[in-house]
């Protein structure tokens, strides 16, 4: 998440030329969706762990706040 923050702030500065812009905007891609892995994968393993009255597994949604 760092390593992304760091890009945007490249990005958004603009003092990179723009095949370094590119060049940054597709690490940023990638790095955004091993981060959205990263999360899907947590969200699974918690509805897998949270277990209502019944015994079935229920979905818990949760906010991501900055």
């Amino acid at each position: 998440m760092a390593d992304l923050e760091k890009i945007v702030r490249k990005l958004e500065a603009g003092d990179i030329s723009l095949d370094d812009s590119l060049s940054e905007f597709e690490k940023g891609v990638s790095l955004l969706r091993d981060c959205e892995k990263k999360l899907d994968e947590a969200k699974g393993k918690v509805e897998q762990l949270i277990n209502d009255a019944s015994g079935g597994i229920r979905s818990v949604s949760f906010e991501i706040k900055e």
